[in-house]
């Protein structure tokens, strides 16, 4: 059993690298090849060539590439770069613009895991004759008895395991984060001993296509004249003010309200429909029992019967907080928080933890 799980030597095994550019993926490919595994780099064109080349500093970018190829001859690795313009496209951008007008806030990158990265790319991987595909994310893939489970990284400032929830049991047998015992540093380390063009490169902090954070400015290029304009009122019935279009909104928002109140008023709901921005006071964002639907579970064939009790995560940087999960058919569930939370935003995602295991998720719903 060679350090990857598999049951081979690693000169016999061949590992599918997502080489994104950047010093994670780069460390990842490195590392293997220094192993004596048969590394085959792959990088993803997510965007029009001629455009990628003023987003600096987003990932795979137009230098993303170039990068990524600088490493692949750097340590001697066969390159290739897919266009997976259209798929991109579809399943991340798309996805991103239809949720933002209807009132919801979208995570894409887990959409990109989900769809481009784990699901397109991976059968890519299997196609190439690859035993695995590993990655630069900051997870840990351990096996249990059940078969391979998923856990947070060691370095919680650097964990990845809410983005990767929707993984599912099967991409999981074939995946591996070789990063997720590593501290940041520690990659930062290994990228200066490979000798490696990108060792002292920024790690991205946007989301890949809205590289300067106007998420509304995206959405209405992508949607032209989609976004109405309409009113912003109380809870209470009151009419306080208008807006340019619920995209500018999201739940739990305080600041840029541009209304006159004698209380703070915070966003308490977006109302798509009759394109309508909802406020109120900040008591009205406690939320105690939601829903999720697409719901993921990895720890099992299915959430078990009568429910159970877990740790959630209702936001990427927000700790877990006690909560009971009830299952209610067709890939759906309840959470009950045993502590009322505020801005739980449909949209987002739920994921489920015990101790540092990842035993599913799903998308919270209004």
């Amino acid at each position: 059993m060679n350090s990857l799980g598999i049951d081979k030597s690693p000169a016999s095994t061949r590992v599918v690298v997502a080489m994104s550019g950047g010093v994670d993926s780069s460390v990842v490919a490195a590392m293997l090849k220094e192993q004596g595994y048969e590394v085959v780099g792959i990088t993803l064109q997510l965007y029009d060539h001629g455009a990628m080349l003023a987003k600096k500093g987003a990932c795979c970018a137009g230098a993303d590439i170039h990068d990524a190829r600088k490493v692949a001859e750097r340590i001697g690795i066969p390159h290739y770069v897919l266009n997976y313009e259209s798929k991109f496209r579809e399943a991340v951008m798309d996805d991103f613009a239809d949720s933002y007008l209807s009132g919801q806030t979208p995570i894409p990158c887990v959409r990109c895991n989900q769809s481009v990265k784990f699901r397109d790319l991976l059968k890519m991987a299997r196609d190439l004759g690859a035993d695995a595909l590993a990655t630069g994310h900051y997870v840990r893939r351990e096996a249990g008895q059940g078969g391979a489970e998923l856990h947070r990284a060691s370095d919680a400032g650097k964990d990845q395991s809410y983005f990767l929830f929707a993984t599912t049991r099967a991409q999981l047998d074939f995946l591996r984060f070789p990063l997720g015992a590593l501290r940041k540093e520690d990659t930062r380390a290994l990228a200066q001993k490979y000798a490696l063009p990108v060792a002292a490169k920024p790690d991205s902090q946007d989301i890949c296509f809205v590289p300067d954070g106007d998420y509304a400015k995206v959405v209405a290029k992508l949607r032209p004249g989609a976004c109405l304009p309409g009113e912003i009122m109380h809870m209470d019935g009151r009419a306080l003010g208008s807006h340019e279009g619920i995209i500018h909104y999201t739940v739990g928002q305080r600041r840029g309200l541009r209304l006159s109140s004698e209380e703070p008023l915070y966003v308490i709901r977006l109302d798509a429909k009759e394109a309508r921005v909802v406020v109120g006071p900040k008591e009205a964002l406690l939320t105690k029992t939601f829903r999720v639907r697409d719901l993921n579970w990895l720890a099992g064939d299915s959430l078990p019967a009568g429910g159970m009790e877990a740790q959630v995560r209702l936001r990427s940087m927000s700790p877990p907080v006690d909560a009971e999960i009830r299952g209610t058919g067709e890939g759906r569930a309840e959470v009950t928080l045993l502590n009322p939370r505020e801005a739980v935003a449909p949209g987002q995602a739920c994921v489920a933890y015990a101790g540092s295991q990842v035993l599913g998720g799903g998308w919270i719903v209004a």
